[in-house]
């Protein structure tokens, strides 16, 4: 993913924050010699203090073979994207036709090194910390092994310890943008308010240069 210094994290609190709220991404693993990569559509639980990620997969899933393979892996997470018109982005004193279309977004790519998890108490562990997660008010059952009702389901997930080993991170926003251009964009995400257009405003806003 390319990433100029303009879409650069300010810090590493920017991603990390922003990864805290979005937990559903795609897990790309290699393929096996001649076959093309796997990608798979997942929930996971990302620890910043760990530096970790959890999730877990039917035991059933393909990937598996390629992932014992090569453990190495990339689990990335798109949102917040929008489409720009052209004219919002044209210079202020050229024609509004002459602006260039363009796409907004917040990108988080985390390289992994992938463990896969298969002892069964180790599995009840990570599923809870997942569950932790996504349902810290409760009202469902912890998982225990050999115990209802989740204990005999284990059996049929694997689960997935990711390392990270290395992070890119981007909030393309017009960053490099003159602030009178920034202005006019974020007035027109505004009054158009369409899917994703007030998040991309926060972010332009945010960002803004001075």
């Amino acid at each position: 993913m390319l990433v100029h210094p303009w879409d650069a994290p300010r810090d590493d609190t920017e991603w990390q924050s922003w990864l805290a709220a979005h937990d559903f991404g795609q897990l790309a693993v290699n393929g096996l010699a001649g076959e093309p990569p796997f990608v798979q559509p997942l929930h996971f639980a990302y620890d910043a203090a760990r530096g970790e990620a959890l999730t877990h997969l039917a035991r059933a899933n393909p990937l598996w073979p390629a992932l014992e393979a090569n453990p190495e892996v990339v689990l990335s997470v798109v949102d917040d994207y929008v489409f720009v018109p052209g004219p919002w982005q044209a210079p202020p004193d050229g024609p509004a036709e002459h602006g260039t279309p363009t796409s907004f977004y917040a990108a988080v790519q985390l390289r992994c090194t992938a463990r896969v998890v298969d002892d069964p108490a180790a599995k009840a562990d990570l599923l809870n910390r997942q569950l932790n997660h996504f349902q810290p008010e409760g009202g469902s059952a912890r998982a225990t092994v050999g115990q209802a009702p989740y204990g005999r389901l284990l059996s049929g997930i694997r689960g997935i310890h990711l390392e990270v080993k290395d992070v890119r991170a981007k909030f393309k926003y017009a960053g490099h943008r003159a602030p009178e251009i920034q202005d006019r964009i974020g007035a027109a995400l505004a009054t158009r308010g369409g899917p994703g257009d007030t998040a991309a405003r926060e972010h332009l806003l945010r960002r803004r240069t001075v």
